[in-house]
């Protein structure tokens, strides 16, 4: 982090968030107290920001300034309304292809899943504003500026953008090694969001369960898993070829 993608301060930051900056994450000194930090806290829980406990020395790295216990992470980019953003793409006339990613946890991933998305005209990719990756320097890097390019949005849950996406006409595909059927033998013709998972623990079973179906990849050596923004490109091409 730098002083262009921080704010200190708890006054600072509570003023931030009420604004409707786009943060991204907080971190809160343990064990502080006090009113005007219990308003932050609750504020936070509020609008459910990612926030993270830490001891005053990282607080101390994170910012040479006067932070009070309180130092914001600010994203770089503006993050779209996931309705207006499924409306207006349905409202174009063609087959929209959407992402979710469910709790990916990794930034260098998360960067190449958006540069791949980019690359294979996807309409918009969809995140949780808590548990995933948070949108920062590395993330740009790894998406070579298709950051500034994707529209991004922010949910409380992805089970919320599912149900969203299904009742728009919008077949849901869950990406994961748990079923028989191949991605070869799915239709991505049609209006369709691919669910990927986290890199450790795949799709949460809540989201499995209500998507529309569910596909893998063949995985002929031993190794049973691939990492997700190459499985995902996978996927975004199947689409591609599919649409071509």
């Amino acid at each position: 982090m730098n002083n262009q993608t921080q704010i200190f301060g708890i006054r600072a930051i509570i003023e931030a968030i009420q604004s409707g900056e786009s943060i991204d994450k907080v971190f809160l000194q343990k064990g502080l107290k006090g009113d005007l930090f219990s308003e932050l806290e609750s504020l936070i829980n509020k609008k459910s920001i990612n926030k993270s406990y830490v001891p005053n020395e990282k607080l101390n790295r994170l910012s040479k300034k006067n932070h009070q216990g309180a130092v914001a992470q600010i994203s770089p980019i503006e993050f779209h309304d996931m309705e207006t953003l499924v409306l207006n793409v349905m409202e174009s006339g063609r087959a929209p292809l959407f992402l979710l990613l469910d709790q990916l946890s990794d930034v260098r991933n998360f960067g190449a899943i958006i540069r791949t998305a980019e690359c294979t005209g996807v309409d918009g990719i969809i995140i949780q504003k808590k548990g995933g990756a948070p949108v920062n320097g590395d993330t740009i890097k790894t998406s070579a500026g298709a950051v500034f390019k994707m529209p991004i949005c922010k949910v409380d849950h992805i089970k919320d953008a599912v149900f969203f996406m299904q009742a728009s006409g919008i077949k849901v595909i869950a990406a994961t090694e748990k079923t028989n059927n191949l991605l070869y033998d799915i239709s991505f013709k049609e209006p369709c969001a691919i669910v990927m998972g986290s890199e450790g623990r795949g799709i949460n079973p809540s989201i499995l369960k209500v998507s529309d179906t569910r596909a893998k990849l063949p995985l002929l050596g031993d190794i049973e898993s691939l990492n997700v923004s190459v499985a995902c490109g996978a996927f975004l091409y199947e689409a591609v070829r599919q649409r071509f």
